[in-house]
């Protein structure tokens, strides 16, 4: 599995009923081993997660389904990550 930054930027219009959805997302890829690491920043702006994948093709998939993607409510890049 490769590992995949995924880094979630708030836009103006984000509706905070999804924030829970989203937290509840994420606790069912880390339940499955899918999420390394995740957390907001401390500014509120966003958050990130480590996401572990066969290529870049399945973390875009999977982020797909993330509430924070379906609902608009963030901006969302997907990187490759080769962390040491």
């Amino acid at each position: 599995m490769n590992r995949y930054l995924v880094v979630l930027t708030r836009l103006p219009h984000l509706d905070p009923a999804v924030v829970p959805l989203h937290l509840a997302f994420l606790d069912d890829l880390r339940a499955g081993g899918r999420i390394e690491l995740s957390g907001g920043f401390s500014d509120k702006s966003g958050g990130a997660y480590i996401l572990h994948a066969a290529d870049l093709a399945e973390a875009s998939a999977i982020v797909q389904r993330d509430p924070a993607q379906t609902s608009g409510g963030w901006r969302i890049t997907v990187h490759e990550w080769h962390a040491h």
